[in-house]
């Protein structure tokens, strides 16, 4: 053993030796402490001294597993430091979600009410620290009626502010902030600057959700940043480095920013008054980094409410080219500030030019020591990118991709190929771009990456043939990436034909190139390829016995995806005819154009903050949807101008179908599926999963927020016929943050008969506005069928043992579109009637069966003939079942949905 080997081996068992020393030790001392307890017999002081023991000892690391009783007990003591070891103790030993937290629900109200105010600041420390649910619902009150009181000190008003912040961050739906917004924006024109900054941090928060009750704010925050900046209305105690209250000068200029800009004249002449006081304070040359830094974070904010305001105001000029100096700064904090707000500035103002001139020092960024620094830059050149400078920002980029942090590199192969695939002018700059990214750092392409390759490839047949032979020269390649291999697959098994004639790219060529990566790809991928030879045969038939080869090779492998795509690949191969392979293999339709599933990951990447972000990173187009993120005054009648009628506000466009009558498509679809969505609109997505079996069933209920805006007090009722039981297995939470889905679990029991569906009631406040949404739940009667399967003679031999009327039905009826007779068997096949075949000698004809399951009736056999008329488009419609009530209501539905136009 060397020597410092040696010396490592001895320092590790002094440590075991002082480890054991210590266990010793606390269990000792534990075993006294325990003992203490147990006799009873000790003062105040003497619990107090115990149990700061046991939490020091949990402070060291080790399990205390009794005394917790002792310890809150503490917390009634009328002695202050006996209270504040029990409220430490409290804070320290439990959770949120500890039982133990309703045991002291009622101390810590008493010492809310106490007169005593450090009693009340111990109890509001507590309640912010541990914010449980069950405090909030139980204490927020109290705390808002502390924070309102004008008995109070100002230091309990700061505490009490501050606590309730922490409340509504966590529970924002038990918080009873609109009921108490007139008091709470009162506090903001308090002479205490200290309270006024602690109100404001609520405020921000609050009107995030409840924008029009606290839309008092805007001149009140007006007022207050125009008396210090303008005014110097403060005391010298507030004075930070010559910078009056810089905390609240920020806090005001960001809250001012989640409203559109104020229509009085007035106020907005003050506000840019304020605003160009900060540019020009801004000039004076720090003397030490505590005054800049403070003087940077006031410029900073104003300046992003310069831009949200008018981004082409004489103040935003100024502050651009400020902020050219800012990004070469040699402060590594100025740099990051300047890089943000100019990435801010890029997605408002009209011309990019003033930012274009940093364009070098930007891309220079790049290289910064600080990796803050490195993201921003990176966010700002994606934000810059036009079609003038596209091919220079991605150049630089790809070159930046190299050398990269890990951390990043994830990001930043997706903002290339965002901007690749913006502003390509031409299909071989898009082809070679893509390529070349996933040579460089093919393991953080994600699926989605080459997703889109593909699908802008198969949309545009410019492109798939400098693809289909791109790709071909890349597989010769004798490194390639496994990425590369899915795209040259998938391409080539669709548009290889194209270049089939080219030297080097023959049928056999391409297959045996691709086969040649075949062994060292990953299993996913050689599932993928398998696909694509299946393709090579329906293309090129002259090289169908070489893949049949590797088909017959691969279908006894272990694999179980490989084995049985092999498999039916072989199979289909060796059919006499090629009409099924010609059919099922024949060339992709091109896809629908949506929204690039890359944005939607980049967007997904962006990281929440307990403040919401009026901007996105992305330049103007990312941005031109401001209004959607800046809360928005809501239209009331006064609003309306003379000639307006509530028609012409409401009318939804002839394009657009209305909410409700695609709640009716989705509803309709649903009853012969189990899975879809149930209800859609701008705001709202509300998806169906459900499973059945006999009298049983479950329903997954998604509710999925599609705004930037969070969906508070959202509350899902139902009400349903005695005869079928829906419960509740698992409750939505009543917050839904913005773009996130949640679920709600059903247990479903069918007792018996039941004619209609259950209502669905939902409940949701969005900015402080109520909404409802009453819809029927997709539950019918055809849900609790089993299908049943008769041939000719039993079918028969049952409808006679049923009988006639009344367990016999008849109708004939007209539906309102033509009938389709494939389509008619999918929806009694989507109903769970089984289709007996051979038994109508009319092929149109159509007999089923099928049993109907609850826990009253037991099983109930159904028998079903449904005879269309093609050229008068009517049907006739003859149902038997053992019980006439359920022949009457499913007679009824059968009816209803052949009758309505849903696409299966």
């Amino acid at each position: 053993m060397s020597m410092k080997g040696l010396t490592v081996f001895i320092a590790d068992l002094r440590n075991c030796r002082a480890r054991e020393l210590e266990e010793k030790r606390i269990n000792k001392e534990m075993a006294n402490i325990r003992n203490k307890f147990r006799d009873g017999n000790l003062n105040g002081y003497q619990k107090k001294k115990y149990v700061c023991k046991l939490l020091y000892i949990y402070i060291l690391g080790w399990e205390v597993d009794f005394g917790h009783m002792e310890a809150l007990n503490l917390i009634s003591s009328s002695k202050y430091s006996e209270k504040q070891i029990g409220y430490l103790a409290m804070t320290l030993l439990l959770t949120e979600n500890s039982d133990l937290i309703k045991l002291v629900v009622n101390s810590i109200r008493k010492d809310l009410e106490d007169y005593n105010e450090i009693h009340n600041c111990l109890a509001l420390h507590a309640i912010a620290n541990i914010g449980g649910r069950e405090m909030a619902e139980s204490l927020s009150v109290d705390v808002q009626r502390l924070l309102v009181s004008s008995q109070k000190r100002t230091f309990v008003k700061k505490k009490a502010a501050l606590c309730m912040l922490r409340l509504f961050r966590k529970h924002s739906d038990i918080i009873p902030a609109i009921d108490w917004a007139e008091l709470i924006l009162y506090l903001m024109d308090d002479h205490d600057l200290g309270v006024t900054l602690s109100v404001t941090s609520l405020i921000t928060s609050l009107a995030q959700q409840y924008p029009q009750a606290y839309e008092a704010c805007i001149p009140k925050a007006i007022d207050r940043l125009y008396r210090i900046v303008i005014e110097k209305e403060y005391t010298l105690d507030y004075l930070y480095y010559k910078v009056p209250i810089p905390w609240l000068q920020v806090k005001l200029l960001r809250l001012l920013q989640y409203y559109p800009p104020p229509e009085d004249k007035y106020l907005l002449e003050r506000l840019n008054h304020t605003l160009q006081a900060i540019i020009n304070n801004s000039q004076e040359i720090p003397k030490n980094i505590q005054h800049n830094n403070a003087q940077n974070a006031v410029l900073f904010e104003a300046i992003n409410l310069a831009i949200h305001i008018d981004s082409e105001s004489h103040i935003v000029s100024q502050a651009a080219v400020l902020l050219g100096k800012f990004i070469s700064s040699k402060e590594t904090n100025t740099r990051y500030l300047g890089l943000e707000t100019m990435c801010h500035l890029a997605g408002f103002i009209d011309s990019l030019e003033p930012i274009k001139k940093h364009q070098n020092t930007i891309i220079m960024s790049l290289k910064d020591k600080d990796i803050s620094v490195r993201r921003k830059a990176l966010d700002l050149l994606y934000s810059m990118c036009d079609n003038s400078n596209a091919e220079t920002i991605v150049t630089e980029l790809l070159k930046y991709l190299q050398v990269a942090d890990y951390a990043i590199k994830e990001e930043l192969v997706l903002k290339i190929a965002i901007l690749t695939e913006k502003y390509a002018t031409e299909y071989s700059w898009y082809v070679d771009i893509m390529l070349q990214l996933i040579s460089i750092a093919g393991d953080f392409v994600s699926d989605e990456v080459w997703y889109r390759i593909i699908q802008i490839v198969t949309n545009n047949e410019d492109l798939q043939e400098y693809a289909a032979r791109t790709l071909m020269f890349s597989l010769k390649s004798p490194i390639c990436h496994e990425t590369t291999l899915k795209v040259a697959g998938y391409i080539l098994g669709e548009f290889g034909h194209l270049i089939a004639n080219e030297p080097g790219c023959s049928p056999i060529e391409q297959f045996t190139t691709i086969h040649s990566k075949f062994g060292m790809s990953s299993l996913s991928t050689r599932a993928l390829l398998l696909s694509t030879y299946i393709k090579f045969i329906n293309l090129f038939p002259e090289i169908k016995s070489e893949v049949t080869n590797v088909f017959k090779q691969y279908s006894h492998v272990l694999d179980v995806e490989l084995q049985q795509r092999a498999c039916e690949y072989l199979a289909i191969s060796n059919l006499p005819t090629d009409d099924l392979l010609q059919t099922v293999f024949d060339e992709m339709p091109p896809f629908p154009e949506r929204e690039s599933i890359l944005l939607s990951s980049l967007n997904k990447k962006i990281a929440d903050t307990e403040d919401k972000r009026i901007w996105v990173i992305g330049g103007k187009d990312a941005n031109k949807n401001k209004d959607r993120r800046i809360i928005k005054k809501e239209s009331t009648l006064e609003d309306l101008k003379p000639n307006d009628t509530v028609k012409d506000i409401v009318q939804a466009p002839k394009d657009i179908i209305p909410a409700e009558k695609m709640a009716d498509i989705y509803y309709n679809k649903l009853m012969l599926a189990d899975n879809g969505i149930l209800y859609e609109d701008s705001t709202i997505q509300l998806g169906i999963k459900s499973e059945y079996h006999n009298h049983l069933g479950r329903i997954a209920l998604f509710a999925g927020n599609k705004t930037q805006f969070t969906l508070t007090n959202f509350i899902v009722q139902t009400k349903s016929e005695n005869e079928l039981k829906l419960s509740v297995a698992q409750p939505i939470a009543q917050t839904i943050p913005a773009a996130t889905q949640l679920n709600q679990l059903y247990a479903l029991e069918c007792n018996g008969v039941f004619k209609n569906p259950p209502i669905l009631l939902i409940q949701y406040h969005m900015n402080g506005m109520p909404n409802t949404l009453q819809l029927q739940f997709p539950v019918s009667i055809g849900k609790f069928l089993e299908p049943i399967i008769m041939n000719c003679q039993d079918f028969f031999t049952r409808w006679r043992q049923i009988g006639g009327p009344p367990r016999e039905s008849q109708i004939i009826f007209k539906t309102p579109v033509a009938i389709d007779i494939s389509k008619t068997r999918s929806i009694l096949s989507s109903l769970h009637f089984g289709i007996c075949e051979n038994v109508d000698p009319n092929k149109n004809n159509f007999v089923g069966a099928a049993v109907f399951h609850s826990i009253d009736l037991g099983k109930i056999g159904c028998l079903l003939r449904l005879e269309p008329n093609l050229e008068q488009q009517m049907y006739r419609l003859t149902l038997r079942t053992t019980n006439e009530l359920v022949t009457e209501t499913l007679r009824n539905f059968i009816e209803r949905m052949l009758c309505v136009d849903v696409k299966i």
